[in-house]
């Protein structure tokens, strides 16, 4: 489906493997294998270039750089790293980037962030148990250590928004949280992670968004709809996009790639084709605002 709808990419990666930047989760042999498939096709630069390349025939007009888990004693130096590749290439337009909450350095860190003109938020995902069913993990990490708390509002004064990437598990948890600080925007990373469309799970999912789509600053990206580890389908991605927009309301989503991640099961031209085919029964307004103007709202472009 081509149109000449601009697309602002909420949420995209990129790195280089050739470069200083160690990326332990992609030069590392993993335990387990990743929730999408095999990283091993993931193990090559990805710069600016192959970015537009597998944008295709669409229109991507900015795009949100977020973290992508660096070796955590270089997250600075990969926001140096993005910020030089706006200055060469053109994007990302603007970035997201990564601090801990709970650790020592976490002040210094924050601001050192904050600092970069391009950064407008922050990814720093809370400790979680590892099914709904699990034992808790202590409190060291997770929301509901003091520490994490205050480094998360410190994100207030820096004036950065927080994406908010748990397991759906926790997102009921996350709402509480959040709705008590209504001076951080947060944005949903990937619909939430309904990766479990059983019965259970899906009850699970909708109880967590519903309660962030109660918070009025929390909004919520379209991305990352594969199934693990199945490929992907449009008729169920379709139920996912369609719920979360009517849950959140339109002015409060966002479609974004997470590539070149989800390349691991769909190519980035099929993907926005199909996003575009989901939501063409839309008002124009409302689709401009789905794939452009919500994301730039969000993140200040």
């Amino acid at each position: 489906m081509t149109d000449d709808l601009p697309i602002v990419d909420a949420h995209h990666h990129l790195w280089s493997l050739s470069g200083a930047i160690r990326y332990p989760w992609l030069q590392q042999p993993r335990e387990t294998p990743h929730f999408l498939g095999d990283v091993g096709a993931l193990v090559h630069d990805y710069l600016p270039d192959d970015y537009r390349r597998d944008a295709g025939h669409h229109g991507v007009v900015a795009t949100v750089h977020v973290e992508a888990e660096c070796d955590r004693s270089q997250q600075v130096a990969e926001t140096a790293w993005l910020t030089s590749l706006n200055a060469s290439h053109g994007l990302p337009t603007a970035i997201v980037a990564h601090a801990w909450f709970h650790t020592d350095d976490a002040t210094e860190i924050l601001a050192r962030q904050a600092a970069f003109p391009l950064v407008r938020g922050i990814r720093s995902k809370p400790v979680t148990r590892a099914a709904p069913d699990a034992p808790p993990t202590g409190r060291r990490g997770t929301m509901q250590d003091p520490r994490w708390q205050e480094g998360y509002e410190a994100l207030a004064r820096h004036g950065l928004s927080w994406d908010l990437r748990v397991p759906a598990w926790h997102l009921e948890e996350a709402a509480e949280w959040i709705a008590d600080h209504p001076d951080i925007p947060v944005v949903v990373n990937h619909a939430g992670l309904p990766f479990d469309r059983s019965d259970r799970g899906m009850a699970t999912w909708r109880r967590g968004m519903r309660a962030l789509a109660a918070v009025p600053h929390c909004h919520c990206k379209l991305s990352c709809l594969c199934l693990p580890p199945a490929t992907w389908s449009y008729d169920a991605n379709r139920a996912i996009v369609l719920e979360t927009i009517d849950t959140f309301g339109v002015d409060r989503c966002m479609f974004a790639s997470n590539f070149p991640v989800d390349g691991l099961q769909v190519g980035f031209e099929r993907m926005f084709d199909e996003f575009k085919r989901m939501t063409a029964h839309l008002a124009p307004e409302h689709r401009h605002a789905l794939f452009n103007a919500n994301a730039r709202r969000f993140y200040r472009i």
